[in-house]
């Protein structure tokens, strides 16, 4: 794209910025992603004596222009939350974003979620969040927890709540995603990381981050892959419909020192439309500072309903979700990659192209940010 043309389109965004952007069903497809720019947002912000951090969520909602955030702090640094924020572009992209509320959630009970230090299988671990406009309510995963060393166990839930954070639902789990004392089920902090709603919010989606004990090992560096499930609900009954099988790719580096922490998962997907999701899947190897974060087009069309196999491991599936690489974000960006952890559609532009917007969870660690990188999708 000219940068003449890019300043037009990015100056005619803004005031096109309310243009609805989620009829995905006619817009679906992605020849490649144009990075816009970046946008770094200050670490240890305040707002209604809360830190603003843990980004580990985003959404959009066109009719208001404004995105939703929903913050990982498990009520360690603040009661259990979500952001609203409206972010500002200007003709290089994004100018500015302003956090305009505090919005804190609310259990079974009404009241606010505990500190995990104080309560741990009460707390709430969160890591996406959808707004519904058919509904206007949002929905919000969980990891819950499994620490069999201290015998404390919580199930990871899928959680529906009003604009004002009560509580009004929540989605019948499958049996194995419940978590376990024996490691079957889910891994602790590996579970529903993403979610995204279908073109009709008929339906959820949500991504196990990493396999279950079941399935197989953890992705590992060279060509060791790995298998986890996307789990589709029904909206209105709130029950699985199906399960299908999604490959992560391999490690790109090794940890150092040899044996420490490293990782590669789902963290978001966002529904596109028939059938098709974009996929975020985020490593980290320790002693490498970026994150690596590579995004891909899956298509769920033809993939084998998988809910009553027990074991990819022992029954590998046939017809698997298949995905191929949109861009990986090292490669193609000539700058650091914090550990990104949310995807949603932003406004189209005037030529009805979609942007796309990217957020990291900086872990309320000074040595990380939070980070915006958008894009324009060229279809």
């Amino acid at each position: 794209m000219q940068i003449k043309r890019l300043v037009f389109v990015l100056f005619i965004a803004l005031l096109a910025s309310c243009t609805s952007s989620r009829k995905i069903s006619k817009q679906n497809n992605i020849g490649s992603l144009h990075f816009i720019n970046e946008y770094d947002y200050p670490n240890s912000r305040q707002l209604e004596g809360t830190t603003i951090g843990g980004l580990s969520g985003i959404d959009y909602d066109p009719k208001t222009s404004q995105y939703y955030f929903i913050c990982d702090d498990p009520s360690a640094r603040g009661a259990s939350r979500f952001y609203t924020a409206k972010i500002n572009l200007n003709e290089k992209g994004i100018d500015t974003v302003n956090f305009t509320s505090v919005t804190i959630l609310k259990n079974k009970n009404g009241v606010p979620y505990p500190d995990i230090n104080k309560d741990r299988i009460h707390s709430a671990d969160l890591e996406a969040m959808r707004y519904d406009p058919t509904r206007n309510e949002m929905i919000w995963s969980s990891e819950g927890q499994r620490r069999p060393v201290d015998k404390q166990f919580q199930d990871p839930e899928i959680v529906i709540v009003s604009p004002e954070g009560q509580y009004r639902d929540s989605f019948e789990l499958p049996i194995n995603l419940h978590i376990q004392p024996a490691e079957l089920g889910p891994r602790h902090n590996s579970v529903l990381e993403g979610l995204s709603f279908d073109e009709n919010y008929s339906h959820i989606y949500v991504s196990v981050e990493e396999p279950l004990y079941e399935d197989g090992p953890r992705a590992g560096t060279g060509d060791s892959t790995a298998w986890v499930r996307f789990v589709k609900f029904d909206r209105t009954t709130r029950k699985q419909v199906a399960q299908y099988a999604y490959e992560i790719g391999a490690i790109p580096y090794p940890a150092n020192p040899p044996g420490a922490f490293k990782v590669n998962g789902v963290s978001d997907i966002l529904y596109i439309g028939n059938n098709q999701f974009i996929v975020i899947e985020r490593a980290y190897s320790t002693g490498r500072a970026p994150s690596d974060v590579k995004v891909y087009l899956a298509d769920a069309t033809g993939a084998e309903d998988i809910s009553a196999n027990r074991s990819l491991k022992n029954q590998p599936a046939k017809h698997p979700i298949r995905k191929k690489l949109i861009i990986d974000l090292n490669k193609s960006l000539d700058r650091y990659i914090d550990n990104i952890e949310g995807v949603t559609f932003g406004p189209l532009l005037p030529n009805n192209h979609r942007t796309l917007l990217f957020v990291s969870d900086n872990n309320f660690d000074e040595r990380q940010r939070n980070q915006f990188f958008l894009y324009e999708i060229i279809p």
